[in-house]
């Protein structure tokens, strides 16, 4: 199969799903989220959360109409401690550990605490605006898991997930990948894949000068999540629209998408999964 450039879902199926993202630490930091495009053609609304002041008031000043952001702090509900961190990046509610921060180059003063501040979290269960999530895309700093488990209502509806996972603690206490996953396969979600998998240099190795460069040690990575797609009757016919929408958008995975086009035209009995594959490959 040779695919012709990239498209977006709808104009290669002629649907005009619209999917809703929850976007926790909504603040683009190093690149842009991967539901961009889909945003910028109408063909998405987002719900974001920044706490950080500065950082939401970017966000609030370039947002369009099918964007809103909330200047909450999505966790357990409680009243947590915000370390504010040299590189704000890596300001989190746990605290960074310089144990394992030490190992690598630039971590250790990327982690330094600067200040603190207390604050009060929210449970994502309790926020209105974030009912019907098809998608939640999630990077606050080793409080991944705190946050999906204030969610347990909301992940019912949601398709696919997005989550930043570490391998190693780079904070105190912080729950790893394993945990994520075996949290999220409880509630119904399969691991699809590393988007991207991202490894360090363990001092005082370098090569080339590259402080950023990687070489055996896996630290970090987002990891995408779906819910099961071995059975798919959990899934309603807009699901699995929303679903084989955010998977080609977002991360290309056009053998999935097609999986999900084949049960919604086997229920339906319409030919959307012709027309995706004919265009994605040329044919039309």
């Amino acid at each position: 199969m040779t695919v012709q450039g990239v498209r977006l879902f709808n104009d290669l199926t002629g649907t005009d799903v619209k999917v809703k993202v929850v976007d926790i630490g909504a603040n683009p930091i190093d690149s842009d989220p991967p539901y961009l495009p889909m945003l910028k053609r109408g063909h998405a609304e987002v719900v974001g959360f920044e706490p950080n002041p500065d950082a939401l008031a970017k966000l609030l000043e370039k947002m369009g109409p099918d964007e809103t952001y909330l200047p909450d702090a999505v966790g357990d509900g409680g009243r947590h401690v915000l370390r504010m961190c040299h590189a704000p990046g890596m300001t989190s509610l746990l605290e960074p550990d310089q144990r394992v921060l030490s190992l690598f180059h630039g971590f250790p003063i990327w982690g330094h605490v600067v200040g603190r501040t207390e604050m009060n979290t929210v449970r994502l269960d309790d926020v209105p605006e974030t009912a019907g999530a098809d998608m939640i895309k999630i990077d606050i700093q080793g409080g991944e898991l705190m946050a999906l488990r204030s969610g347990i209502e909301r992940l019912r509806d949601v398709v696919v997930i997005q989550t930043e996972v570490e391998f190693l603690p780079l904070y105190k206490d912080q729950p790893l990948f394993s945990e994520v996953e075996q949290f999220l396969r409880s509630q119904g979600f399969i691991f699809h894949r590393f988007f991207p998998l991202e490894s360090r240099i363990l001092q005082p190795t370098s090569i080339n000068g590259n402080m950023y460069g990687g070489l055996s040690q896996v630290v970090y990575a987002d990891a995408v999540f779906v819910r099961d797609f071995i059975s798919l009757d959990g899934y309603s016919d807009r699901q699995l629209l929303a679903a084989a929408s955010i998977v080609h958008n977002c991360y290309n995975s056009i053998d999935l998408s097609l999986r999900f086009l084949y049960e919604y035209d086997r229920r339906t009995g319409s030919i959307t999964a012709e027309h995706y594959f004919r265009r994605l490959t040329g044919g039309e």
